[in-house]
């Protein structure tokens, strides 16, 4: 049986909704989500689907040799290449992606030198590579909020259980974990990263777990104060009278109140842990080399001011992104709140 929505969740949710303004940026923000992660699909080299000789071929999901096509070198075939087109064409089909150019293809047949301005062929112009621009601003979209969403929940997780025993014991344990953290936060994260960088390539997830070392420190503070406050309440002390253990005190009777604080916080989490990453990418000290990022697309604009769509193309979309993150995150906040009402 599915269990019905209580009258209070009934009541956010109903406030969720009456804020036009976060309410449909959730869904704008989810549906330019949803449509990166299927990037492959929108913006690629390869096509979607080819029909060869009776046969059918998966191209943007298998890699296939050149041979398979009737060509004669057993390397991975060229899609773009017209020899290849012309082979396929003759016993077949092809069905290509929305956009031709992956984020790393690069159009050798510029009319003017790279970076181009936008055309019918690279509707945001390419980069001073000849990289299709819009196809990075795709991949690179998808990047920062996987990066964002992973690194916000493993921190919140963790700064959820410390603020948690922080809260709930108070004491020497309180006082030990606030010197630490007032330690550790002080340490210069942009300094760290660099020294790491010139030691280790870095990549994806070693940015992730040291962005995770310092990161986690933010629910800390709004955990601890909500399980100091209700840690004394009658229904605690009544279920220690009962015999029940810390961690179920924690975590069934006192965790629930202080979700509703980390929740309102969350999509704020979020948008920062975004704007890291593309700070870091901007200074050179992200991902690797060639990856598709919008902090690169920023460098890139700043490097070539004769190009102004690469810089106007990294700014909206970032500003487009983060306005859409930072309504969503109003919305949630009121919804949470007991004392907003909408008429």
């Amino acid at each position: 049986m599915i269990r019905r929505i209580s009258p209070l969740n009934r009541r956010r949710l109903e406030n969720f909704r009456r804020n036009r303004r976060g309410y449909w940026s959730f869904w704008i923000f989810s549906v330019l989500f949803v449509v990166s992660l299927f990037a492959e699909f929108v913006a690629n080299d390869r096509p979607i689907l080819v029909r060869f000789d009776g046969g059918w071929y998966v191209p943007v999901l298998v890699s296939y040799p050149e041979t398979t096509f009737g060509g004669d070198f057993e390397t991975e075939a060229a899609y773009r290449d017209p020899f290849i087109q012309e082979l396929i064409n003759e016993k077949g089909f092809m069905v290509w992606p929305l956009i031709r150019y992956s984020y790393r293809t690069i159009n050798l047949n510029l009319p003017v030198p790279a970076p181009a301005p936008p055309s019918a062929e690279n509707w945001l112009g390419t980069d001073d590579q000849g990289r299709d621009v819009v196809a990075r601003l795709i991949y690179g979209f998808r990047i920062s909020v996987l990066f964002g969403l992973v690194l916000t929940l493993v921190s919140s997780v963790i700064g959820i259980m410390a603020g948690a025993v922080q809260g709930y014991f108070g004491g020497w344990i309180d006082l030990a974990f606030q010197r630490f953290i007032e330690i550790w936060s002080g340490l210069p994260v942009l300094f760290l990263l660099i020294i790491l960088a010139s030691v280790i390539t870095p990549n994806f997830w070693w940015l992730l777990g040291i962005m995770l070392l310092f990161s986690w420190m933010s629910l800390v503070g709004v955990v601890r104060a909500e399980f100091l406050r209700a840690r004394n309440f009658d229904y605690v002390r009544a279920a220690r009278a009962l015999g029940v253990g810390d961690g179920a005190i924690m975590f069934r009777h006192l965790l629930p109140n202080a979700m509703v604080a980390t929740l309102t916080f969350m999509p704020f989490i979020l948008s920062g842990s975004i704007t890291t990453l593309t700070s870091l990418d901007f200074l050179g000290f992200g991902l690797p080399v060639g990856s598709p990022s919008l902090g690169e697309l920023l460098a890139q604009g700043k490097s070539n001011v004769q190009a102004p769509w690469l810089g106007l193309t990294a700014f909206m979309s970032l500003a487009v992104m983060l306005s859409l993150l930072i309504f969503v995150g109003e919305a949630v906040r009121d919804a949470f709140d007991p004392r907003k009402t909408f008429r």
